[in-house]
């Protein structure tokens, strides 16, 4: 890990996850970046991390100062962070344009990392001309501080080294690290997942049952607090349908129903949780 004057952790991207992991590596007295190309987004983050910090952390507890910063002055924000992670859409040209970005303007010695739930570190960074591609890796994070696991993967020339930081580091700011030992497609819990989110989709569209009644049963059986489509909500459609589109193209031989279902919801509106309408409706 950097040492020195390199102690805190820039975040591309202040949507869902980036606020999410901002409150987190604050949460214990880490500095943090938080860059995105909206003033908005900026504004409304700090305020949701704010909620985060009633809800979640000890009136004595000291956090870090979280600093905000437009997509243009990203070279600065980078000065003395040890860590940066994308956490921008699903979307692999985005994702390949920032980590080669990063690997341009980010200190020698600061480790690059994507938050990408379906795209192994290797696809992202395939082809490009990067100048030193041992300190890129992932970081692929679900729904903190409620669910705080993280899977740490690299790819054949990551440093070894900036796996153990990364475990240490995350296990020292309230994560619950998991090294995922070799790459792979939807890491270690999503390739669980998404069979049963496919199933439970394909379920629902062949109208075997409504997604209510599924999410019923699976929390009945498995005693789960959500079911598939609860959670998929959460995660937000467009998200998952982007997924989704990936698994079928990295794997071949998926079912297209299910991604015929989500899309008819997407047209209709409904995004989940974030819009107030997927499978269920919610108060904004």
């Amino acid at each position: 890990m950097a040492t020195g004057r390199r102690l805190a952790v820039s975040l591309l991207g202040a949507g869902t996850q980036g606020r999410r992991l901002a409150y987190m590596w604050s949460s214990c007295g880490c500095d943090v970046h938080l860059i995105d190309s909206q003033e908005k987004q900026l504004k409304d983050s700090l305020g949701y991390i704010e909620q985060l910090r009633s809800l979640h952390e000890p009136p004595a507890k000291s956090s870090g100062r979280i600093r905000t910063h437009t997509s243009d002055a990203l070279k600065d924000a980078l000065n003395d962070s040890w860590l940066v992670v994308e956490c921008i859409p699903e979307k692999l040209p985005l994702k390949r344009d920032i980590i080669r970005q990063l690997d341009q303007v980010a200190p020698a010695d600061t480790i690059i990392a994507s938050n990408s739930s379906s795209y192994t570190i290797g696809e992202i960074i395939a082809g490009l001309d990067l100048t030193d591609s041992s300190r890129v890796l992932s970081t692929h994070s679900y729904w903190p501080p409620e669910t705080s696991a993280i899977e740490i993967m690299g790819h054949k020339d990551t440093d070894p080294e900036h796996i153990s930081t990364l475990m240490k580091q995350c296990a020292d700011h309230g994560f619950k690290p998991f090294h995922v030992k070799r790459e792979s497609t939807g890491y270690i819990y999503n390739r669980i997942w998404a069979a049963i989110k496919r199933e439970a989709l394909l379920t629902a569209a062949e109208e075997v049952a409504t997604p209510e009644e599924i999410d019923k049963i699976f929390k009945e059986v498995l005693k789960t607090p959500k079911g598939p489509f609860e959670q998929m909500d959460v995660v937000g459609l467009d998200v998952v349908l982007d997924i989704e589109e990936h698994y079928a193209e990295n794997r071949g031989n998926i079912p297209e129903k299910p991604r015929e279902y989500l899309r008819k919801l997407i047209g209709e509106g409904k995004l989940g949780y974030k819009n107030g309408k997927g499978f269920y409706e919610y108060d904004k």
